[in-house]
């Protein structure tokens, strides 16, 4: 997913932030504000690693985020065909 599309719904990414990144306030995921460098930053700072290992957790959290397309309801499951 482009980073873009998070930024855009910040607001329905930040929980999943904060399960990933427990430390993360919500003082500071307001003033992350969907920016992937503020993020970085600050889970750089707040578990204290490398801007390299922070990009690569980030990465790995952003393959795996899915979002909705708008207007969109959540599909029925298709009835099971007959024998």
């Amino acid at each position: 997913m482009y980073w873009n599309r998070i930024e855009a719904s910040w607001s329905q990414f930040k929980g999943s932030v904060k399960d990933r990144w427990a430390r993360l306030s919500d003082e500071q995921l307001l003033r992350i504000n969907g920016s992937r460098d503020l993020l970085l930053e600050t889970i750089g700072a707040s578990y204290d690693v490398t801007a390299e290992e922070a990009e690569k957790e980030v990465t790995e959290w952003q393959r795996f985020q899915k979002l909705k397309p708008r207007g969109a309801a959540t599909p029925s499951p298709s009835p099971e065909p007959a024998p």
